[in-house]
């Protein structure tokens, strides 16, 4: 299985959440059409993203809590 890092993981959170914020914003200047799907899916996106992004910011801060001792 493919092990990703704390400092992978947070930057995969940050490209979803990113992700999560321009999806809307295309929809706003009708470059994509506002549909209920889409309008989850980018919901879903940004929530993975920012779950993403915790847990690995706890890993990074284990991780560091760790050296420090």
């Amino acid at each position: 299985m493919l092990r990703l890092g704390p400092n992978r993981l947070i930057w995969i959170g940050f490209a979803l959440l990113l992700l999560g914020v321009i999806i809307p914003f295309l929809m706003i200047i009708n470059v994509f059409k506002s549909t209920f799907l889409l309008n989850f899916l980018s919901y879903f996106i940004s929530l993975a993203g920012l779950i993403i992004g915790l847990i690995g910011t706890g890993l990074y801060m284990a991780a560091h809590r760790k050296k420090d001792k």
